[in-house]
């Protein structure tokens, strides 16, 4: 599709589902979306093909916001949960992107009763609290099928709901923006939204790495916290915790602090992802 979307939204649409693909949050599964930058009832994501397989307009398919149904009543057929996508653009007017991944990093959140946190500085956007999980199956009728889809509007609304706090789940009109940048879904996998596509790309790179980096420490921790006393201290010198000190995730201004600072420097990586994928013959972009 291309009618009167601007090619730059086009291409970085595109772009996104390569960079995702090539970073491993999206595999043949998983998808991106963008608001359309002039009519913001509308949506664009790709045709149900393989993100790195992406490379045409023609790939893309236009979908309003009001119901996720195809502008285009020719277009190719789309991904089942593109509902994700349209309640979230419907519930929160500012959010201009979305991804959702089935990260095999990640998804150990979504499976284990163990709270993702946000552990390094890349990953302020996930705020101070655990990152929400969401289950599908108590949102399910009698009739539907239990495959942890999220294949109806009313699915993808409690999805977006689980984006705000307890304070503002309620919130009537609707918030611009969600409480939470991230939402684990129970034995499914993640959502993230963002106000544009690079922030969301970042988003959901830096989940994945910090879902890597707490599990790498856990692992770290539980090997080094079977360490006898004398043991521990001759590994730090008589320093430290020895590993026995509590699991301490970034502090509420910590990660307000490191989302502002790292935010400002997006730029940096979306260039060497864009070279990246650029120069890999698996990926093809002709907008």
């Amino acid at each position: 599709m291309n009618d009167n979307v601007d090619d730059q939204i086009q291409r970085n649409l595109i772009s996104a589902n390569h960079i995702l693909h090539f970073t491993s949050v999206l595999d043949a599964y998983g998808h991106i979306s963008a608001r359309h930058p002039v009519d913001a009832m509308t949506y664009l994501m790709s045709a149900n093909m393989a993100p790195a397989l992406v490379s045409n307009a023609s790939d893309l398919v236009q979908y309003r916001v009001n119901d996720s149904i195809a502008v285009d009543s020719d277009a190719p057929k789309g991904y089942i949960e593109r509902y994700i996508h349209g309640e979230m653009y419907k519930r929160y007017p500012d959010i201009a992107c979305v991804i959702h991944s089935h990260s095999e990093d990640v998804l150990p959140y979504a499976i284990a009763g163990v709270p993702l946190r946000a552990v390094y500085h890349m990953a302020g956007f996930l705020g101070p609290d655990p990152v929400p999980l969401y289950d599908v199956v108590n949102s399910y009728n009698a009739t539907e099928p239990h495959d942890l889809l999220i294949r109806t509007p009313k699915l993808g609304e409690d999805l977006a709901k689980t984006f705000l706090t307890t304070a503002n789940a309620s919130a009537n009109p609707p918030v611009l923006l969600p409480d939470y940048n991230v939402v684990l879904m129970r034995r499914h996998g993640f959502t993230t939204a963002a106000i544009d596509i690079q922030t969301a790309v970042f988003q959901a790179i830096f989940t994945q790495s910090n879902a890597k980096a707490q599990t790498t420490a856990t692992l770290l921790r539980g090997a080094f916290g079977g360490l006898s006393g004398d043991e521990a201290t001759a590994w730090t010198g008589g320093t430290g915790n020895g590993g026995t000190g509590a699991f301490e995730p970034l502090t509420a201004q910590q990660a307000q602090d490191c989302e502002v600072s790292i935010g400002a420097t997006s730029d940096r990586p979306w260039g060497l992802w864009l070279k990246e994928v650029e120069n890999d013959s698996l990926y093809t972009n002709n907008v």
